[in-house]
């Protein structure tokens, strides 16, 4: 008896494109629903070393919920490596500023920290408004 464990090429995988809105769906909850697709893991051929995952757009970024008082009191810090060159910003500002980029950081604290999980990263859209330029791909709605 020979048994085969059949394994995955990364020219066979199919990608699907799912559409998220975020009014209203708190932060974190969203960003690991998103990761989960982004690396492929609802799939039944998933791999650790393969990027099997699908597209996921992101409607409606600035309307995303946050529970307690995370918008005064989590803080998004960057340091420029010269002396003084350390930048904070609050969630809440941010959230003004470029509501993309929240969700953007969220989703990539939940992926890998390598080549793969950057390559996933790029499989993300998000949009602040409700309109997106992905028509021609059909996508789905993530349930």
């Amino acid at each position: 008896m020979t048994a085969k464990t059949y394994t995955l090429r990364a020219s066979e995988t199919e990608r699907r494109w799912y559409v998220v809105d975020a009014t209203d769906e708190t932060l974190g909850r969203l960003a690991s629903r998103i990761a989960r697709i982004l690396e492929g893991k609802h799939k039944p051929t998933y791999q650790p070393n393969l990027d099997s995952g699908d597209f996921v757009i992101v409607l409606n970024a600035e309307k995303v919920a946050v529970t307690r008082d995370k918008r005064e009191s989590k803080v998004y810090i960057r340091h420029s490596g010269y002396p003084g060159g350390l930048k904070q910003e609050s969630l809440g500002h941010l959230l003004e500023r470029r509501p993309e980029e929240v969700i953007r950081r969220a989703v990539k604290g939940m992926l890998p920290r390598n080549r793969l999980g950057a390559h996933q990263l790029g499989k993300l859209k998000i949009y602040a408004g409700p309109d997106h330029p992905h028509q021609a791909q059909r996508p789905e709605p993530l349930a």
